[in-house]
């Protein structure tokens, strides 16, 4: 599907709610080290359940390796120094979607050297930015939206319920 990529994420919770929504969507996980935690961490594999062993991880030394790897990609950085919305651009699979550490976000010379696949996700007055992984599943069901949510199950049961008077 699209491939979610943490560069040096900090917080082993929000890697562990991104690797669980990849599990959900079919996304490829990818780690550009340092990582603020190791993957072993109690609190990571807590906050993504029993859903590791669903999800695709590669783990990287530095961003220039998997951009090195993956030439021909198509990469969005998802940053809050965009003009551009999330909602402009036109996903397709395999994509990437980029995001920076929860500190810091991306680093400026990254942005500036690609400053046509930077987007961002609007939000009100001067907030320095959403949690990493609500910014990641938003992206993520963008794309998913515009493919019609193809290959995804979409369809729930009601059940009836007795209600007491």
């Amino acid at each position: 599907m699209f491939n979610i990529v943490l560069v040096e994420p900090e917080i082993p919770q929000n890697t562990g709610n991104i690797a669980r929504t990849c599990a959900a969507t079919g996304c490829r996980l990818h780690l550009v080290k340092p990582l603020g935690f190791e993957i072993s961490d109690r609190y990571l594999k807590r906050a993504g359940l029993d859903y590791w062993q669903y999800v695709d991880v590669k783990i990287w030394e530095s961003l220039a390796e998997l951009q090195a790897a993956y030439p021909e990609a198509k990469i969005y950085y998802f940053t809050t120094k965009a003009r551009r919305r999330y909602t402009d651009v036109n996903y397709s699979e395999g994509d990437f979607m980029v995001f920076g550490k929860e500190t810091k976000g991306l680093p400026e010379e990254l942005l500036i050297a690609h400053p046509d696949d930077c987007v961002r996700i609007p939000m009100m007055g001067e907030l320095r930015s959403l949690n990493l992984s609500n910014s990641a599943a938003i992206a993520v069901y963008e794309g998913l939206r515009q493919g019609n949510f193809e290959g995804m199950n979409d369809r729930g049961e009601l059940h009836e319920y007795k209600w007491k008077d």
